[in-house]
């Protein structure tokens, strides 16, 4: 994939991972954030992990949406809706927007073992409804350890992907296939996407009683599933 991704929100664990992955699969990739030096630390500390040759830079998030039309979002649900307004105008016509994020009641002051209701009925939903017209929306990796993918380890975890696009949903596919271990799957609609963001609540409490970094794997379908 020779497109630029832009990670916004990959100065946090979740974004940084995924950012590290996909530099090290030698995707070109721009780490967005509210502040210019966190994100232009946090590419240097993945240059420090992969090697000078790493294709990774930092920008604040409007300028990392007008250096790319790959975007993926991985931040906190409370500042979820604001950032979108924020970027709206940086946004470059026909881009995919990959949302991961999960409205976790612990947003709010609440327990993260249980997600938020949202108007739209997800996160990835309000993204939809948000962006410019015309870009569109998947939603996946709500479910991948933050922990393991900032290891040095295979991620033994299903990476599901809804969307109402064939296109984005594709290619998110494909992203996720970088990351070693991982298999992606076609969710379908974006609007199961709030399933997927109950999930994460349900492996966070597992979790913390187990004491692990829970994925999920599905199983019984056919290999050209996961092609």
């Amino acid at each position: 994939m020779s497109r630029p991704i832009a990670v916004l929100g990959g100065t946090g664990p979740e974004g940084f991972g995924l950012a590290l992955r996909w530099a090290r699969a030698g995707e070109t990739v721009i780490i967005g954030s509210r502040n210019l030096q966190r994100a232009q630390d946090a590419a240097a500390k993945i240059k420090t992990a992969v090697g000078t040759g790493a294709l990774v830079s930092g920008e604040e998030n409007a300028a990392a949406c007008a250096e790319a039309d790959l975007l993926v979002l991985t931040i906190p649900f409370e500042g979820h809706a604001n950032l979108l307004k924020q970027i709206k105008p940086a946004i470059q016509p026909g881009s995919i927007v990959i949302d991961a994020t999960v409205p976790l009641a612990a947003s709010v002051g609440g327990r993260a073992t249980r997600t938020l209701g949202v108007w739209q009925g997800s996160a990835a939903q309000e993204t939809a409804e948000l962006v410019p017209k015309g870009v569109a929306v998947a939603a996946a990796f709500q479910n991948v350890s933050a922990e393991l993918l900032n290891a040095e380890v295979p991620v033994e975890c299903d990476v599901i992907v809804c969307s109402d696009d064939p296109i984005a949903g594709k290619i998110a596919r494909e992203l996720a296939a970088k990351i070693p271990g991982v298999r992606a799957l076609d969710g379908g609609k974006l609007e199961n996407a709030r399933i997927l963001e109950q999930i994460t609540a349900l492996l966070i409490g597992m979790n913390i009683r187990h004491k692990g970094h829970s994925g999920i794997r599905i199983t019984g379908l056919p290999d050209a599933a996961y092609s």
